[in-house]
C-alpha cells in the first residue's frame, strides 16, 4: 500500500489492512511518539463533550478504547450509556481487555463501518472522535458517506466532539512539526512497531491534513450547523465541536 494510495475506490474499508496489524504496539507508540500529549487531550475531549450532560455517548473509531476511557471515568456516576464503535476485530479485543481494568462505566463495544452504523436516527446525544477523523477524510472517497453516518445518529442540537493534528499557523512551529512527523513518527515510528508503511502514511496524512477552517467548512458542507475549533500547543492539534 503506497502512501499516497492509502485510500482506494476499491476498498469498502479504507485502512483496514493497516489497522489490523498495528495493534500490538499501538498504545505504546502512540505514548512514545506524542510524549503522552495525545491522553492529555483525549481528555480534555472528553471533558468538553461531557460538558453538555450527554445520556448517550458514542465514541468511533475508538481502536483500542482510549478516548472511551476518559468518558467512562468522567461518568463515575453510572447513568451515562457508553458505546465504543471500531472496524477492527483485534483493536476492540484490546479495547475490551484494558476496559475490564479501567472502565467505571460500562461500555459497549461494536464491530461495525461508520457509513452504516446499527443504530436509529438522533440515537445519540454526542460522538467522539479521537485522532481519527483524518483517517475518515484525508483524501478519501467514502468522506460523505461517513460524515453522513455521524450526523444520522446525532439527535438534533446533539454534539460530535473531534481531537485531531492541525496545520500550525506559526512557520517555525510548523516546520518542526513536519520535521518531527518525517523522522520520529515515520521512520522511528516504523522501525519500532515494524510497521514502517503505517507510520509513513500516519506522518504523510498529518503533514498534508486539512487547516481548522478546511475542517469547519468540511463539517458545515455535510450538515452541522456550527462548528467551533480550540486549538492545542500552537495548533499542532486542535478539538472541534460540531452541532448538528
Amino acid at each position: 500500500m503506497g502512501v499516497k494510495n492509502a485510500h482506494t475506490e476499491g476498498d469498502r474499508r479504507p485502512l483496514y489492512h493497516m489497522f489490523v496489524h498495528v495493534p500490538t504496539s499501538y498504545d505504546l507508540m502512540n505514548r512514545l511518539l506524542t510524549l503522552g500529549l495525545d491522553e492529555r487531550w483525549r481528555k480534555k475531549a472528553a471533558k468538553i463533550c461531557l460538558a453538555a450532560s450527554p445520556t448517550r455517548v458514542m465514541d468511533l473509531c475508538t481502536g483500542t478504547g482510549d478516548m472511551v476511557m476518559h468518558l467512562s471515568r468522567l461518568s463515575k456516576n453510572g447513568n451515562r450509556e457508553l458505546h465504543a464503535l471500531d472496524f477492527s476485530p483485534p483493536m476492540l479485543n484490546l479495547a475490551r481487555k484494558k476496559a475490564k481494568k479501567k472502565a467505571f462505566t460500562p461500555i459497549r463495544f461494536i464491530e461495525g463501518d461508520v457509513a452504516s452504523m446499527p443504530y436509529g436516527d438522533g440515537y445519540f446525544d454526542a460522538v467522539t472522535l479521537g485522532f481519527a477523523f483524518r483517517n475518515l477524510t484525508f483524501r478519501n472517497p467514502r468522506t460523505v458517506d461517513y460524515l453522513s453516518g455521524i450526523l444520522r445518529i446525532i439527535r438534533e442540537d446533539g454534539r460530535l466532539v473531534i481531537v485531531e493534528t492541525a496545520q500550525p499557523g506559526n512557520r517555525l512551529l510548523k516546520f518542526l512539526f513536519r520535521l518531527y512527523m518525517k523522522v520520529f513518527v515515520a521512520r522511528l515510528g516504523g522501525w519500532i512497531s515494524g510497521h514502517r508503511a503505517a507510520y509513513r502514511y500516519l506522518a504523510y496524512s498529518a503533514i498534508h491534513y486539512y487547516t481548522p477552517v478546511k475542517i469547519k467548512e468540511l463539517l458545515l458542507q455535510n450538515g452541522f450547523s456550527r462548528v467551533e475549533a480550540y486549538p492545542l500547543m500552537g495548533g499542532i492539534a486542535a478539538i472541534y465541536v460540531a452541532v448538528k
